[in-house]
């Protein structure tokens, strides 16, 4: 039986509130961040906690936004998110924060930790694993890429899945080639997939202003270009997701 509870913690001047699942029993478990895209912490990536916590994870859907969620108000996100992600330190004491959060939880297994990010998201939790922090698995889907050499990762022990679609504006296959060279030039293991036809945060589907589910693929309030959603390659990224963790860090569920 998973049980779960909203978490608030203080981080960028911000009270976040963040979303925590456990697995039934008493750990220690395999321990995954989640950090949600630049739109805000939704139903969406609380459900990877929750399913995560389902297959014996101790999950914590993280928040960067102050409890914010920014559907339907692109420009007012991205003045939020942009200079987050342009400023590594604070991408690394707004992780970090999160990080300390979950691995005080009873249970946490600091020796089985992972982490997964969404969007700008993926951009926190990329400059964790690049400052030292120890995860034995790094998943990030359609992330935006920073410029990095091989020295950044030197020493680097996490396996790393890049997920992303062949139509994201902002994750272009040059970054991609570069980011993974580096990667390989560093002795990192990685892997990357991408989907055809998919666009930036292809796993969001349409809503209504008020967050309700609008239907198809097509979104109905404003958000960014290049976005577009397509449930199957959403299904795909979480398989290759899961895949990762239970290579990584271990799927005690067998599930």
């Amino acid at each position: 039986m998973v049980a779960t509870r909203e978490v608030t913690y203080d981080a960028d001047g911000l009270v976040m509130v963040g979303h925590l699942a456990r697995p039934d029993g008493e750990g220690p478990w395999p321990t995954v961040l989640v950090a949600h895209d630049g739109i805000g912490l939704d139903d969406f990536q609380r459900r990877r906690a929750d399913h995560l916590a389902e297959r014996g994870y101790l999950a914590l859907a993280m928040d960067y936004l102050g409890g914010r969620w920014f559907g339907g108000a692109p420009e007012e996100m991205l003045a939020r998110v942009l200079p987050l992600i342009g400023d590594a330190d604070r991408m690394r004491a707004v992780g970090q924060a999160a990080l300390d959060v979950l691995l005080a939880e009873p249970g946490a297994d600091p020796g089985r930790l992972a982490a997964l990010g969404y969007g700008a998201g993926g951009s926190i939790v990329l400059e964790l694993a690049r400052a030292g922090v120890p995860f034995c698995g790094v998943a990030v889907v359609h992330p935006g890429l920073p410029p990095t050499q091989a020295e950044d990762w030197a020493g680097v022990g996490a396996t790393f899945l890049l997920a992303t679609g062949s139509e994201d504006p902002l994750c272009m296959p040059d970054q991609v080639l570069a980011f993974t060279a580096a990667l390989q030039d560093a002795g990192v293991d990685w892997r990357v997939h991408v989907y055809g036809g998919a666009q930036h945060a292809f796993w969001a589907a349409p809503t209504h202003p008020d967050g309700s589910p609008a239907g198809g693929t097509t979104h109905v309030t404003a958000t960014v270009p290049g976005v577009g959603h397509h449930p199957a390659h959403t299904a795909r990224a979480w398989r290759a997701v899961v895949d990762l963790l239970d290579e990584t860090v271990g799927d005690p569920s067998g599930g």
